[in-house]
């Protein structure tokens, strides 16, 4: 009862807390209450219950969607998982221009007879984790891996102009450099891994195969030219394609050498070149200037007339009132901080009536006007 006759609302307990307080009461004292009372006691119980176990497994559902759309997403590319999981059809699209990257191990079958079977695959999930690492800083996506066969792409699903060869040739010079200096055969640290690769660019018609383990798989002409470009190849070497080599003199910053002619199996003898090196051209992102508040200098904000000086006085001089209405939790914690107490003084100030204010501003106006006279 008493606290219920509190004088600031925020400390008086409600209807919810009531019942329950009478409730406790009651049972202490072996008062039994009706079996109304106790019915409805119970529903409120179980209702309360049920709406944390409703949160509870609301984020245990959340987090497990997440989840399956990572998965998902390491499956197929994101477009096409965003229309899956839609509910729609994934149309076979086409797309003008690609850069198809293909890369082996020279010697593997070599290499596979001399190992267990344990051996080759430790093998190849460490130089794929390696691959894997580096094309995330790329504008690629990873195709397939078969056997020791490595297929990435850029220029699809979200075309990017011209810059799929650049993206391409410049993950192709990061492969080879990391497995020359950074990869080593676990079960033959002697070893030291070659990698052959190929690149061609072209148009290619892309699309999911399948509905049991769906693929997003590449057709076209493109695809069997990279394959030959990398077959034809020699190991530590990029073996590029002519069209390849004029998109990447129209970009800029490749060292290429001609190779001469090379006989492409359905392709007769055709000029390719050796990608040697690229200019790393690192973007430089420009530092805003600030203000001591931490807002930036090229900000609108600032524009705004009296904004600088207010950024440039303290909290107290924008004559800032707090509120004190105060939720009861709150209010109790925090009744002995010196916080609350400063704000206590600022409330406390006395304040001027109006009666006072008429009177003082009234008897200024008539000394002006005696003044003036």
């Amino acid at each position: 009862m008493k606290q219920c006759w509190e004088e600031s609302p925020d400390l008086r307990p409600d209807f919810h807390e009531i019942k329950k307080i009478v409730n406790k009461i009651l049972t202490n004292n072996g008062m039994k209450t009706n079996i109304f009372d106790n019915v409805v006691y119970m529903m409120e119980k179980y209702a309360d219950n049920l709406e944390e176990l409703v949160i509870e497994r609301t984020g245990q559902l959340i987090e497990e969607k997440k989840k399956t759309d990572a998965l998902l997403e390491r499956m197929l590319p994101r477009p096409v998982a965003e229309q899956l999981k839609r509910g729609k059809a994934v149309e076979a699209e086409s797309f003008h221009e690609v850069s198809i990257y293909f890369s082996d191990i020279v010697g593997f079958t070599e290499l596979s007879a001399e190992s267990s079977p344990l051996q080759v695959v430790t093998l190849l999930n460490d130089l794929y984790t390696l691959f894997d690492d580096i094309i995330s800083e790329y504008d690629v996506y990873k195709v397939e891996t078969i056997g020791d066969a490595y297929m990435v792409v850029s220029g699809l699903p979200i075309r990017n102009g011209h810059q799929h060869a650049g993206e391409i040739a410049r993950m192709a010079l990061h492969l080879i450099e990391a497995v020359k200096k950074d990869f080593t055969v676990r079960h033959k640290s002697e070893h030291k891994l070659k990698l052959r690769v190929g690149i061609h660019s072209g148009p290619v018609v892309a699309g999911v195969v399948g509905i049991t383990m769906p693929r997003y798989c590449l057709f076209g002409d493109t695809v069997n030219t990279a394959s030959r470009m990398e077959s034809n190849g020699e190991a530590l070497r990029i073996h590029i394609s002519e069209v390849t080599k004029r998109i990447l003199e129209a970009l800029g910053g490749f060292v290429v050498e001609n190779r001469g002619e090379v006989y492409l199996k359905g392709k007769g003898n055709v000029t390719t070149y050796w990608l040697l090196d690229a200019v790393q051209k690192p973007i430089h992102k420009p530092r805003s200037h600030r203000v001591p508040n931490g807002i930036p200098a090229d900000s609108p904000l600032l524009s705004l007339p009296g904004f600088k000086s207010t950024l440039a006085g303290s909290s107290s001089s924008l004559g800032l009132r707090r509120s004190p209405s105060l939720r009861r939790s709150q209010f109790r914690s925090s009744q002995g901080s010196p916080v609350l107490k400063r704000w206590q003084k600022i409330e406390d100030t006395p304040r001027i009536s109006r009666d006072s204010f008429h009177r003082t501003s009234f008897n200024q106006q008539t000394q002006n006007n005696q003044t003036i006279v």
